[in-house]
């Protein structure tokens, strides 16, 4: 039988979005849960709600990753809040519960494990969803059959969607990143390359090697195209290294095949220990279906 769709989320996300939407509570042992009491409701929404069977989630299991020997100013897990670090363990252990596949990533990125699923099960599956807000993420779109998914706006980007919201094609995503720099990553893009400034110039040449080291040879008008030249060629090297970062990979080492991804339930013991754990009365009562023993 073929399957129409392959959700994967990203979890890191979601509990981003439940700590800082959800409310605050602590569980009688005084553990932070709040955030992982929305996520659990939020994954199970997709399958009741939103009729996913074949999902995957993927976690930033340690913030940093292989980008920061790369580059000294990339992200890393400082700043966080204690108490949403707190259940970053916990969510992985809720997502395994409620039997979904969970991928949490130490070497690459939460993001790194989506794009190489959705790389490799894209023309397997009727359609890959990736679930997720990030514009990062808009470079693994694929006509669509690959599209990005934002489940708070209820939107859905395939390829013409992402041109018109970002104004390049999904492929030149990381050089667009490069050039325009992404706070959230610590990416910091070059001088004066603005959004509107670098869709232009990226919408003509598509990749950074192609784009012309002199304005005069430039076959598109753009403000102030002499600085945005010359800022170019002075960091060149530097935008090159700023879209190896924003390039996600597709090659993360993922044991699950399409048919491990298939949601058969959620697991009993593991579920009720964690709706104990969680304080969460009505946890069960909202499982539509579980896994055999």
């Amino acid at each position: 039988m073929s399957v129409e769709a392959l959700h994967v989320v990203d979890g890191t996300y979601e509990l981003f979005r439940a700590f800082y939407g959800a409310p605050s509570r602590e569980n009688a042992q005084g553990e932070e849960i709040g955030a992982v009491r929305a996520l659990a409701g939020s994954l199970l929404a997709l399958v009741t709600r939103e009729g996913a069977t074949h999902v995957g989630v993927a976690f930033d299991h340690v913030i940093e990753s292989f980008r920061n020997d790369l580059f000294e100013g990339y992200k890393t897990g400082a700043g966080i809040d204690p108490k949403l670090w707190g259940q970053f363990r916990l969510a992985e252990e809720a997502t395994r519960a409620l039997g979904f596949v969970c991928w949490p990533m130490v070497e690459f990125e939460a993001d790194d494990a989506l794009a190489t699923a959705a790389h490799r099960f894209a023309g397997g599956v009727g359609q890959v969803r990736i679930c997720s807000p990030d514009k990062d993420l808009m470079q693994c779109v694929r006509g669509s059959d690959v599209v990005v998914v934002d489940r708070r706006r209820n939107k859905e980007y395939d390829e013409a969607a992402v041109a018109e919201k970002i104004g390049v094609a999904p492929t030149s995503i990381p050089d667009f990143l490069a050039l325009v720099g992404d706070d959230a990553d610590g990416i910091p893009g070059v001088p004066r390359w603005g959004a509107k400034s670098t869709a232009s110039v990226l919408a003509t040449y598509t990749h950074l090697e192609k784009i012309p080291a002199l304005a005069r040879d430039w076959t598109v008008a753009v403000r102030g195209r002499d600085t945005l030249a010359e800022n170019l060629a002075t960091q060149r090297e530097d935008a090159l290294l700023y879209r190896t970062l924003a390039t996600l990979r597709t090659d993360v080492p993922l044991e699950e095949s399409l048919a491990d991804m298939t949601w058969r339930g959620a697991r009993r013991a593991q579920a009720a220990a964690l709706a104990e754990r969680l304080e969460d009365a009505g946890l069960m009562s909202r499982i539509p279906s579980w896994a055999e023993d």
